[in-house]
């Protein structure tokens, strides 16, 4: 499932970041912890490599 915002996408990236260890997760705040803590990396993966040309910047 693709992301459906820039800012979910850029959430999803961070998140996957934590998970793959390249950034600490404890730097995490709201949304991308949550998706750290209950989506796979597969999951993650996913919504991070979804393409923000033509996304909303926030999705209302």
């Amino acid at each position: 499932m693709p992301a459906k915002s820039k800012k979910q996408q850029m959430a999803a990236g961070a998140a996957l970041a934590a998970k793959r260890g390249q950034r600490s997760k404890s730097s995490l705040k709201g949304a991308s912890r949550q998706m750290a803590k209950s989506m796979s990396t597969k999951q993650l993966k996913e919504f991070a490599g979804t393409k923000r040309k033509g996304l909303p910047r926030k999705k209302s």
